[in-house]
């Protein structure tokens, strides 16, 4: 069995797989730290293992049951922690939430920004006007 992880160099791959289209395949390296698949434990993707005659393959999922939407914002809120370890990771673009992504990072910066004592960030609002264009 193949380990996209290994094979593309990085820590962890996120992406959907052909043959289980109703979660998401997160796979780290074959000599994944301990640390690490216990951060994506902990990050709501649930750890699954095969045994195999060499040794077991360790890979998770986002958990059944959850709607397309749901499975793509907890990938790519996954993302973030894992970036602030300093992991090595690649998102499938087909699986990223943009909107997921900008909550997670706002999330991050208002928590950076109280620990540090400064005031809280405003929420994220519409997008302002368009500058005009020049031709």
């Amino acid at each position: 069995m193949g380990n996209l992880a290994d094979e593309s160099g990085t820590d962890v791959e996120i992406y959907r797989r052909a043959f289980t289209p109703n979660v998401i395949h997160v796979v780290s390296r074959s000599d994944a730290s301990e640390e690490l698949l216990v951060l994506l434990d902990s990050l709501g993707l649930e750890r699954k293992t095969e045994e195999t005659d060499g040794p077991a393959y360790v890979w998770h999922e986002t958990p059944e049951g959850l709607s397309e939407a749901a499975q793509k914002a907890l990938a790519t809120r996954a993302a973030l922690p894992l970036m602030i370890a300093n992991y090595d990771i690649n998102i499938d673009p087909d699986v990223y939430d943009v909107t997921a992504w900008a909550q997670a990072m706002y999330e991050h910066r208002s928590a950076q920004a109280q620990a540090a004592g400064a005031p809280g960030l405003p929420p994220p609002g519409p997008a302002g006007p368009k500058p005009p264009r020049s031709r």
